[in-house]
């Protein structure tokens, strides 16, 4: 920041600063965006202090003791950290660093990995969303190849954001699709949401599945079909 912006922003809470540089970029700031780029280097204690704090408050207003009540003297603090380095930490962090081979056997057959487990939370309510992921690759000579093990990783940097599914399997697909560039892409996740089962209509049976398909997938439907197929069924 410039010396003339850090004035403006004098006193002002980190989080007031860091939606300033997002604004001032012309970026979004969604519930399920990426905003690393624009947290300075030793920022995420300094927000971590501002949450603990506001979530402090939010303890206070729901008239829970916490002064007193050793079950929640540092539930705030918990929180905080509980949102910005675990269940939210996608939203805080430069994705994984990913290693890419060139394609040097040319392989060009299916390949599926999963199921991957998923973790998030839904927007709406910030309850837990806890599932599988199936991806479905059709590579080509030029494909990028990528190991099984980062597949998940680039899956748990997705969902560790607030998520609505449709839209979390299409951000993963997309990422995937950058990093590999495969002739086809399907992704299939399937997973139950504790909105359903913790509040509301309070049915925990209830599961989304919900998929996404690019290129040859798409287009072919015996491709689309063995993809599919390959899926382990459910008792």
């Amino acid at each position: 920041m410039t010396a003339q912006t850090t004035s403006e922003h004098e006193g002002a809470p980190l989080s007031t600063v860091i939606r300033s540089r997002i604004k001032a970029a012309k970026k979004r700031f969604h519930a399920n965006d990426n905003i690393a780029d624009f947290i300075h280097e030793g920022e995420m204690e300094k927000l971590l202090l501002e949450v603990s704090e506001k979530m402090q408050g939010v303890l206070d207003s729901l008239i829970i003791d916490t002064a007193s009540d050793h079950n929640t003297a540092e539930t705030a603090k918990r929180v905080a950290k509980m949102y910005l380095q675990e269940v939210f930490k996608g939203r805080y962090v430069q994705a994984p660093p990913i290693t890419e081979f060139p394609n040097a056997e040319h392989l060009n057959e299916l390949m599926i990995v999963g199921p991957i487990t998923v973790r998030s939370a839904c927007s709406h309510h910030f309850c837990p969303i806890m599932g599988q992921v199936w991806i479905g690759v059709l590579p080509n000579e030029h494909t990028n190849v990528i190991g099984l093990s980062k597949y998940a990783r680039l899956a748990e940097w997705v969902m560790g954001r607030p998520q609505i599914q449709e839209e979390a399997v299409v951000q993963l697909a997309d990422l995937i699709q950058t990093k590999t560039q495969p002739d086809g892409l399907a992704l299939v996740m399937e997973a139950s949401h504790f909105c359903m089962g913790w509040r509301g209509v309070k049915d925990s049976e209830s599961r989304m599945i919900n998929s996404v398909m690019r290129g040859a997938f798409l287009k072919d439907p015996n491709l689309r079909r063995e993809f599919l197929s390959l899926l382990p069924k459910k008792d």
